[in-house]
């Protein structure tokens, strides 16, 4: 029987997944980073001979040393700023009885509907030199300097905001989910809350708040939107400016590139294999046989309890104030937006929908007009090309990547020793940096020899699109993996075998009975992929093209434009309407997943039952009975 049924369309199958991961991996993971490696060795001296450590004297002697000790620095301190932050807000919202924790939670999430580039410029909208808050604030403090939101100090204050929608994520749910029991054992025996907090709490939080540290460290270490915009020489924008310059403007850029990137590489690898040995540990934990919810604790010094009220809404008026102001003010008039002062008479759509001429005086006294130079996103050829784009290649690459790791993790649940292979194929891209692996692609496969690809540039024209979707791809590809694999665990394995003692085949079964299980976990990972990658400005950055100019980079784009040769008069308003539209975007996405994707089964039938009779009312149908 197994010989009749060898070359069936579930073996056809497999071979075609096998042989399809083998030139994913080889040929867009393994080649292209491997060829970025060895090019460094490749250089030539003036009289064209070899000599491989030529890059290597060059970043000892130059200046490039100062863009990893940049980084590096700027990842320790948002280390201690980011958890210092992070762990505070959690336990205010969470483990403290503070007044207003539902508002206040509110508040600390809205970094997880618009971030990136859309952050930076809506803290730039705040406090740069010419900002809405700066007048406020030199004249609190006099000896501020107005153009103080700028270099290492602005990019360590808008990451340590930024950066803590992961403390509010995980930390949140591991806080959650302790044990109130030792915690009532510990106020009975006359401890005071923040002992409580520090002698029993805080010890089985330390699983999850190292994994934060080392996400935090990344972070810092590969920042790329911040350090652009605010002005901070870091390893990534140093890599970008490298990858576009050319051997006439300055020594072998592209290898100082590369060494950077693998500089990148050899400190990611190192920070997860500590954090792998460390898990491998074991931690404090919070069980026992009856587990109680937790219970907020009250503050009872009065003083404390006052300073903590101040300490949580401040945090909320730093985090509230960009959303508040931007949305405002992406009603406001240009004249309105370039003063930062607030008129109710200047309510317009107008970045939203639609054009307008501008007028303007010339030096010689004369007027002259700019047909449309006044646009809305919706109307603006740029903004809706990239909102196109964003939106077709992260949808793209979003489905792309759950396909292919839920056919993967499908193998790897019957195949062991094969099946562990693939797995750690899969996790690969996690051993470097995002800019390590866009920078490969653009040098790699900027070249008609590459004969895996059809001896295509794909670094040319339209084909940079197709190399941005396989880079999304690649990189989202460990995250999938590790959420999608989760749900297959769930699946009980008596279905599988009762479907093929029925006699159902292989991929009968994955289609009838696993996939239907999965899909809400697949459709809640493309969502997050989507939402990460629609306004995704790092990646798209490496490969600046104007066939691929993606949303993120419009809006980037905005920030120098805005006025220039009579162009883009209200391009900062414009810019406001983006980051709207992207935060409406992903709070929709998010509502999808953690909203209506959170709904156990129980719930999502009543859900469908009220929609039925709600239905059945409005239209005066009789209801039909609901089946046993």
């Amino acid at each position: 029987m197994l010989n009749e049924k060898r070359f069936d369309a579930t073996f056809i199958f497999r071979v075609i997944g096998i042989v399809f991961f083998a030139y994913l991996f080889f040929g867009f993971m393994l080649v292209p980073c491997w060829n970025t490696l060895t090019s460094i060795f490749k250089e030539k001296t003036a009289s064209g001979d070899p000599d491989p450590f030529a890059v290597i004297r060059f970043f000892l002697a130059g200046n490039m040393k100062n863009y990893v000790w940049n980084s590096l620095k700027l990842a320790i301190i948002l280390v201690i700023t980011v958890n210092v932050v992070g762990i505070s807000l959690v336990l205010l919202t969470e483990y403290f009885d503070i007044k207003g924790a539902k508002i206040l939670r509110l508040g600390y999430m809205t970094t997880m509907i618009y971030s990136g580039v859309a952050l930076v410029t809506g803290y730039m909208f705040l406090y740069a030199n010419d900002g809405i808050l700066t007048p406020l604030l030199t004249n609190a403090f006099p000896g501020l300097d107005k153009t103080w939101f700028s270099g290492f100090g602005a990019v360590v204050f808008t990451m340590t905001f930024a950066c803590t929608s992961n403390h509010m994520l995980f930390l949140r749910n591991a806080i959650r989910s302790i044990d109130y029991n030792t915690v009532e054992a510990a106020r009975n025996m006359g401890a005071n809350p923040f002992k409580v907090l520090w002698k029993v709490v805080l010890p089985t939080l330390i699983p999850t708040l190292f994994s934060l540290t080392v996400m935090t460290f990344i972070t810092g270490l590969c920042a790329m939107s911040s350090p652009t915009l605010l002005g901070y020489d870091a390893i990534n924008p140093e890599i970008v400016r490298l990858a576009g310059s050319s051997a006439a403007d300055e020594s072998f850029p592209q290898a100082r590139a590369a060494l950077l990137s693998i500089i990148l590489a050899i400190f990611t690898i190192i920070l997860l294999t500590v954090l792998t040995a460390y898990e491998r540990k074991g931690h404090y934990l919070s069980v026992s046989k009856t587990k109680a919810k937790l219970q907020k604790q009250k503050i009872d010094n009065p003083v404390a309890n006052v300073i903590a009220h101040i300490y949580a809404y401040v945090l909320f008026l730093i985090y509230m104030t960009p959303v508040v102001m931007i949305i405002i003010f992406s009603f406001q008039s240009y004249s309105a937006i370039r003063m930062r002062k607030l008129d109710i008479s200047n309510w317009t759509l107008l970045n939203y929908f639609g054009q307008a001429d501008y007028e303007y005086m010339t030096a010689r006294g004369e007027y002259k007009t700019r047909v449309g130079s006044i646009s809305g996103v919706f109307s603006n050829e740029d903004t809706l090309g990239g909102i196109k784009t964003s939106f077709l290649l992260s949808a793209v690459a979003a489905a792309l990547a759950c396909v292919i790791v839920v056919v993967a993790c499908n193998y790897i649940s019957k195949h062991k020793k094969t099946g562990t292979i693939l797995e750690y194929s899969l996790l690969f891209p996690w051993l470097l940096p995002t800019i390590l692996i866009c920078y490969s692609f653009r040098i790699y496969f900027n070249s008609e020899s590459v004969w895996y690809v059809g001896n295509q540039n794909l670094y040319y024209a339209d084909n940079v699109r197709l190399l941005i979707i396989m880079a999304y791809v690649v990189t989202k590809l460990p995250f999938s993996l590790r959420m999608i694999k989760a749900s297959f665990y769930s699946i009980d394995s008596e279905l599988e075998d009762a479907a093929k003692n029925l006699g159902s085949s292989s991929l009968r079964t994955f289609l009838k009975v696993k996939l239907p299980i999965i899909l809400p976990s697949v459709l809640a990972v493309f969502a997050l992929n989507f939402n990460a990658l629609f306004t995704e400005y790092d990646m798209s950055a490496t490969f600046a093209s104007k066939y691929g100019t993606t949303y993120a980079m419009v809006i980037q784009a905005m920030t120098r434009e805005e006025g220039l040769y009579g162009y883009n008069i209200n391009a900062s308003g414009r810019r406001c309407a983006s980051t709207v539209f992207i935060m409406i975007v992903s709070g929709v996405i998010l509502w999808l997943v953690y909203g209506v994707g959170a709904r156990d089964l129980s719930e999502r039938l009543e859900a469908r039952k009220k929609r039925k009779a709600f239905f059945a009312k409005l239209f005066g149908k009789k209801q039909l009975k609901s089946e046993p």
